[in-house]
């Protein structure tokens, strides 16, 4: 087999757009995806049984269903219900393959973020918690000043590793028609017959997305949690021969 190098350096272009169209479906969804995941972390936190049972239902069905399923559910799905195309929201939102990709990907990773926020809620010392009563906070405070401040640090690094299983998942938007780096390169692949020079091009392109999201979120996890890694002053001046 002859490898062809002309094919992906002239192609790098095409596939760069691609990346643009890639990182909006991450961007939008992974932070709409955040703030749902936030409030079904609280609903599943609550006492009442009453209050946990839909956002279970909900986490239970986004996670143990396939991504692909989802996505076809929305975008091929909802059409079957006249209601739902004679809805405001069909011609500007649901009858486009670009929303149906975002509300697909803001369903499923919020389900997963549902987790790992209440897990690191969870997590939190209790005697933060009991310092924060003793201060005489009220609820809202106290969720607002320490649970959610302290979660957040806590849950970077795995919501770090669920923004790069969006950014691979996001490589089934191709199956609708969207040109990400997988549309794109299934497009050209198909025309110029070089499917490995271009997949393997478009792989290299999702490495470099994965290392630059990783290293931002290292970036920013070292910011909020900065507490960690500090070191009073007088003991550094203790050490000091």
């Amino acid at each position: 087999m002859d490898w062809n190098w002309q094919v992906i350096f002239d192609h790098i272009p095409d596939l760069l757009g691609g990346a643009v169209l890639t990182v909006q479906l991450v961007v939008i969804s992974g932070i709409v995806g955040l703030f749902f995941g936030l409030i079904l972390a609280l609903l599943r936190l609550s006492k009442s049984w009453l209050v946990q049972i839909l956002p279970f239902l909900y986490i239970f069905f986004f996670r143990g269903t396939p991504l692909l399923v989802q996505i076809f559910l929305i975008y091929y799905g909802l059409g079957q219900f006249g209601a739902v195309r004679e809805s405001f929201l069909w011609e500007p939102v649901l009858s486009q393959a670009y929303w149906c990709a975002i509300i697909a990907f803001t369903l499923n990773t919020s389900a997963y973020l549902a987790e790992i926020i209440r897990g690191a809620i969870q997590t939190i010392p209790v005697g933060e918690l009991e310092a924060a009563d003793a201060l005489g906070m009220s609820k809202w405070q106290k969720l607002t000043r320490v649970t959610l401040p302290r979660a957040f640090g806590i849950v970077i690094p795995a919501y770090s590793n669920e923004v790069i299983f969006m950014l691979k998942g996001s490589a089934l938007a191709s199956t609708i028609a969207l040109m990400d780096i997988t549309g794109v390169a299934r497009t050209i692949s198909a025309r110029t017959y070089t499917l490995m020079e271009l997949f393997f091009a478009a792989g290299i392109v999702y490495l470099v997305l994965s290392w630059v999201i990783l290293f931002s979120f290292r970036l920013f996890e070292k910011r909020m949690n900065r507490h960690v890694s500090y070191v009073p002053p007088d003991v550094v001046t203790n050490t000091i021969p």
